[in-house]
């Protein structure tokens, strides 16, 4: 089963979605084709949602060229000229990027859902039956413990993992000083530094470390793909939204496709994907590989937001990750991990 983590960063067109023109009446040339632009993580979200557009009215006809992998060179790709119509990232600050460049219109974060199309939490990934008895934030930097997860310099889910552990510390009564000081003893038992959360996963998947800190999306979706392993919500996690947007230049179609993604058909289908519906009225039930079908989606203790906890996008990545003086990045230089 690991070999359908394998992740193809070139564009591709996606097959399940050739069914997109049946029964339309239209010949192939004169389809509708959008070039989606996203990180790893959702492929096969939106694959399911897209699948389920085209049997719409708005969606018939319409064809999808797709391009997935880390957020953040994704991000710079459609900024060196990769074509997109709709992007899909794990960090706001891979949208802002396309802003900043005249790419993405300034409103594109005004409605309701402030620009988040998908969301989730992280979690504590373990081998089946938790053999090293993991049970939070606290036993990642206990000796012997090998943790694998993404880098940020490339990865959003690398980013959100990230946070998650520094809020461990500072939401629970420690200092920032602290916090600087659990976060470094945590990538000292780093064992593996991939370049996306899927590349993540399948690393886990194949045998690499302990402890995979995850998007719990992942962890349902590798269940879902026959992989027998369990997961940890700790107590306190961060709720991961993931940025979705259309260009400037992009085909109208779209705004349409936005529009299906965020309504409760296109959350259903993120729900059953394992990711956190995003507006209510969604059903959840049902969800194959959950720790629970019927109750996939538990409520953490203490469930911190970047709104809430870290200020901005804007504020957490230079203080945190900017490549030179950001407190992460040191902290990853420091440990000799991203060589």
């Amino acid at each position: 089963m690991r070999n359908r983590y394998r992740l193809t960063t070139a564009l591709v067109l996606v097959a399940g979605l050739a069914l997109s023109a049946c029964g339309s009446g239209q010949a192939a040339g004169d389809r509708t084709t959008l070039n989606v632009v996203g990180f790893a993580v959702p492929e096969a979200a939106n694959k399911a949602i897209a699948a389920e557009w085209t049997k719409t009215d708005a969606g018939e006809g319409v064809g999808f060229k797709t391009s997935y992998g880390a957020s953040g060179d994704q991000s710079r790709a459609v900024v060196a000229g990769l074509k997109a119509d709709y992007v899909h990232f794990s960090v706001a600050s891979d949208v802002t990027r396309l802003v900043d460049e005249g790419l993405v219109d300034e409103s594109w974060d005004d409605g309701p859902n402030k620009g988040i199309v998908s969301s989730s939490v992280v979690v504590l990934a373990v081998r089946k039956g938790n053999p090293k008895n993991i049970q939070g934030w606290d036993d990642l930097v206990k000796p012997g413990i090998g943790i694998v997860t993404p880098n940020p310099a490339s990865s959003g889910s690398a980013r959100w993992n990230a946070l998650a552990a520094w809020g461990h510390i500072t939401a629970n009564g420690g200092t920032e000083a602290q916090a600087e000081e659990y976060v470094s003893k945590l990538f000292a038992n780093v064992v593996a530094l991939p370049n996306s959360g899927r590349d993540a996963t399948t690393a886990f998947l194949g045998g690499t470390g302990d402890v995979l800190l995850a998007y719990e999306n992942e962890t349902i979706l590798a269940r879902q793909n026959g992989e027998d392993l369990d997961w940890v919500l700790p107590a306190t996690t961060i709720r991961i939204e993931n940025p979705g947007a259309v260009l400037k230049d992009a085909d109208p179609k779209a705004k349409e496709w936005l529009d299906f993604v965020l309504g409760t058909q296109g959350q259903r289908q993120f729900a059953l994907k394992g990711f956190r519906p995003i507006i209510d009225g969604v059903d959840t039930s049902g969800v194959e590989g959950a720790l629970d079908p019927n109750n996939p989606f538990p409520a953490p203790q203490n469930l911190l937001t970047v709104e809430k906890d870290f200020e901005s996008w804007s504020a957490l990545s230079k203080k945190f990750f900017d490549e030179n003086d950001g407190i992460v990045s040191k902290i990853i230089a420091a440990s000799g991990k991203a060589q």
